[in-house]
């Protein structure tokens, strides 16, 4: 699908302010359509909405389908009468400037047990109706899913795989048992979920009402931990006792000179073609019941994907095997239809993973941090005069540094090279030349990070690939936002007709 000329501002709603320890659904996320509106941006980037898993990671989500609780607006909660005001007193240790994980994730998991209890205490009938309504909507995920984290609890941090027989391999009886005897935990995950999409949708509507459309993010990969991998074990490369057998991941690159070992179980694509891609059919039907557009992450796993022995502790062994190719997709929109889905092309592309992406139509995606390299190869595909019109462009992504911070670490003659490739006379405000050049560029869609409409340095960036502690906790205040950006942003949306 082509899209129209337009652009947008990448930033993840837990980077938002606000007075809970990370950004969330609440008012900040409302002030940002509007500032996203002064600029004359049409679209919003976010990452996956899905819960966090290991290293705080939005990419290993315990659900493919279910919503990260931490992004529940609290302030909502006790307008409807489920939180009180000293509920809601911040806790001392939380920082405006980064999340800190092991503080915020406990206090507002206690706030959202607190209001799921007054909930059911004092439910209204059209919330009854709402909620029932919901849950009905979503029963092919939800009810496995609240199952999922009610177990997960109760067996502490040990992997299904290691919990009882009969729960690990989904025993009726069992199943039935713990419906039985924790309905009202189960509840309370179904509440969460309630609470998420409701205020999300809420949110999403309000941004479409004012001419911005939400771009998704969808991992191609999830979490063994999780509740889709537990519920469908045959659609997973797995064990007879749910164990990994291989795993994702990306062989060396220019991220990691040992790779990237990511740990997800891999698809067992002959079970899901037997099943005429039936998982992902739905996985994609209910992602854009979230968003507008999806961007695919590591697309190039679709056409083939590196498969890393689970023994082995780095990505340098393992191999290639096809993957589904373009079964799936004709699957996809043989039932659904077209649909604006953005190939993130990144990493090694081979001609059969070009060759995928153009028989959909799909936009590729080109970052400008790529395309200067000492020797001043001028076909690097990632410098503007080689894109072509169904591209999506960008400064950086969450995985890159800021462009601030690229600056800082790039060498003299790459410097030198960039400056005359933009043709600008020195480095001030370096940020503003790459993102005019992104403006300016043919790519029919062009996205900035939040940080580099800032011009915020290294220290702001969002993640570092293969680093598993200490990222995805970048926030931001309105303190750093001036005037000057939204019109900057305005003046280049006019200049290059990305209104």
């Amino acid at each position: 699908m082509t899209f129209p000329r337009a652009s947008g501002v990448l930033l993840h709603p837990t980077s938002l302010p606000g007075p809970h320890g990370s950004g969330d659904f609440g008012p900040a996320a409302y002030h940002f359509v509007d500032w996203l509106v002064a600029a004359k941006q049409t679209l919003w980037q976010i990452l996956p909405l899905g819960g966090i898993g290991p290293g705080n990671s939005p990419y290993m989500s315990s659900s493919a389908f279910a919503g990260n609780l931490l992004l529940i607006d609290l302030a909502e909660l006790q307008q409807r009468g489920w939180l009180s005001e000293a509920d809601l007193l911040p806790d001392a240790s939380f920082n405006d400037d980064r999340i800190q994980f092991n503080a915020v994730v406990p206090w507002r998991m206690v706030r959202l047990q607190q209001a799921a209890a007054r909930f059911a205490q004092s439910i209204s009938a059209a919330d009854q109706v709402d909620f029932a309504d919901f849950c009905l909507h979503h029963a092919g995920w939800l009810e496995d899913y609240a199952l999922f984290m009610t177990l997960d609890e109760l067996h502490g941090e040990c992997d299904w795989s290691d919990w009882p027989a009969p729960l690990a391999r989904r025993d009726a009886a069992a199943l039935q048992q713990v419906f039985a005897e924790h309905a009202e935990r189960i509840s309370f995950w179904k509440f969460g979920q309630w609470c998420f999409y409701r205020q999300w949708k809420n949110l999403r509507a309000y941004a479409n009402e004012r001419g911005i459309k939400i771009v998704g993010d969808a991992p191609i990969f999830i979490a063994l931990q999780s509740a889709e991998v537990w519920a469908r074990q045959e659609l997973f490369e797995l064990d007879e006792f749910g164990r990994t057998l291989v795993v994702a991941g990306v062989p060396p690159d220019f991220f990691s000179a040992s790779g990237q070992r990511w740990g997800n179980p891999l698809y067992r694509w002959s079970a899901h073609a037997a099943e005429g891609y039936a998982w992902w059919i739905e996985r994609v039907r209910r992602i854009f019941e979230l968003v507008d557009i999806v961007r695919i992450d590591h697309f190039r796993g679709f056409a083939g994907y590196w498969e890393i022995p689970a023994s082995e502790p780095t990505a340098i062994r393992g191999r290639w095997l096809p993957g589904p190719g373009a079964a799936l997709f004709h699957a996809i929109e043989a039932a659904l239809g077209e649909l604006p889905i953005i190939a993130e092309d990144l990493g090694i592309i081979t001609p059969d993973v070009d060759a995928l992406r153009h028989e959909f139509s799909l936009p590729g995606m080109r970052i400008l941090q790529f395309a200067f390299n000492e020797d001043g190869d001028n076909t690097n595909a990632y410098l503007p005069h080689n894109f072509d019109i169904n591209t999506v462009v960008y400064t950086g992504t969450h995985d890159n540094n800021t462009t601030q911070g690229w600056w800082q670490d790039a060498s003299p003659a790459l410097r030198q090279q960039v400056l005359d490739y933009l043709g600008a006379e020195n480095d001030h405000d370096i940020h503003w030349q790459m993102i005019r050049a992104a403006s300016a560029s043919v790519a029919n869609t062009a996205i900035h990070p939040l940080q580099d409409v800032l011009g915020l340095g290294a220290e702001h960036r969002m993640n570092l690939p293969g680093q598993g502690e200490g990222h995805w906790e970048w926030r931001f205040s309105w303190a750093q936002v001036q005037p000057g950006h939204a019109e900057r942003l305005a003046r280049f949306g006019r200049l290059y007709r990305r209104e």
